[in-house]
């Protein structure tokens, strides 16, 4: 069976969407909507419409979502109501209580939702999530992220928060296959915008998990790293780069000392080899397939996506700062 797909904004991500829609397998891209005055009149050879009623028009089975995140209920809510399944980039929504309509919307009307939190097709984090599955690190301690980089142009209707560490919110409890079931925050605002450009902040897992997060858009050099830190060792992932490395724990003796504190040394260190296909591409086809079967396990479902959005607001709000009181 061929999907018939279309495409909503035709921005920095809705032409990478674009790209790939071009040649995916199994799915024939047919059109694409944006209401630009700028907007060409056609992409790869297909019509670009202003509407979205328009695109719907065309016959598709499903629409890839990269308008600004300000649009997505709007959107979101044509779609659903035409039968029209949708992947969203993420945040799925402006905020929960809009993220929590969408999810229940295309619940009721028994359709595929999807959001775009592409670092979950990184091939250094998906190799990471198996060799923790696996048993590599044992138990899980301590989840680290880094994400950090120049201010992006593109971004308007929301903060660095919502933007960039809600990659950092879903990829931690997708790889350690935890909730998050508290978080804490501390935001700055350095760069004259209504949002906040900077955060710093830290996490419990349901299974005892701490996490610690550092975003920014006030960084001079892009990074992105996660340190996933357990009882055998630890695994490091550069998602810009797509390396993960494991550096084990040391297999040393210690004398009989009760009293002595026992850390961990230095042990081998291990460079994956992995399969670096296109995080995007591989996104795509999970989509497609989770369309196919009927099945959300192998995509972000919107309920995923909501929750992220919960965390993101929760941070928001209790990134103002605290003043510490001395006390006399």
């Amino acid at each position: 069976m061929t999907l018939r797909a279309g495409l909503v904004g035709l921005g920095v991500m809705g032409r990478n969407h674009g790209r790939v829609l071009s040649d995916l397998e199994g799915v024939e891209f047919v059109g694409v909507a944006d209401p630009a005055p700028t907007a060409p009149k056609t992409v790869d050879g297909r019509p670009v419409v202003a509407e979205v009623d328009d695109l719907i028009a065309l016959g598709i089975d499903y629409a890839v979502v990269a308008a600004p995140t300000v649009y997505h209920l709007d959107v979101g809510r044509q779609l659903a109501e035409a039968g029209i399944h949708a992947l969203i980039e993420k945040p799925v929504a402006s905020t929960a209580e809009e993220a929590r309509v969408l999810r229940d919307l295309f619940a009721a009307k028994g359709l595929v939702g999807g959001v775009g939190h592409i670092e979950r097709y990184n091939p250094a984090l998906q190799v990471a999530r198996q060799k923790i599955e696996d048993g590599l690190i044992g138990e899980i301690y301590q989840i680290a992220t880094r994400r950090q980089s120049p201010f992006p142009g593109r971004i308007a209707d929301v903060g660095v928060i919502k933007d960039l560490a809600s990659h950092d919110i879903d990829l931690t409890a997708w790889v350690a296959q935890q909730e998050f079931i508290s978080v804490n925050a501390r935001t700055a605002h350095r760069s004259g915008r209504p949002h906040e450009d900077m955060v710093v902040a830290v996490g419990t897992l349901a299974g005892g998990a701490i996490t610690s997060h550092i975003v920014n858009w006030l960084t001079p050099f892009k990074e992105r790293v996660t340190v996933i830190s357990g009882e055998n060792g630890t695994l490091v992932a550069d998602t810009l780069t797509a390396d993960l490395s494991y550096f084990e724990n040391g297999r040393i003796q210690v004398s009989w000392d009760p009293a002595s504190f026992r850390g961990v040394s230095e042990g081998d260190m291990t460079r994956f080899a992995l399969d670096r296909r296109e995080p995007l591409r591989v996104e795509h086809e999970a989509f497609r397939d989770a369309i196919l079967s009927g099945s959300t396990a192998g995509i972000v479902s919107f309920d995923e996506g909501t929750r992220v959005v919960e965390i993101a607001e929760q941070m928001v709000t209790d990134g103002v700062e605290r003043r510490l009181t001395r006390s006399a």
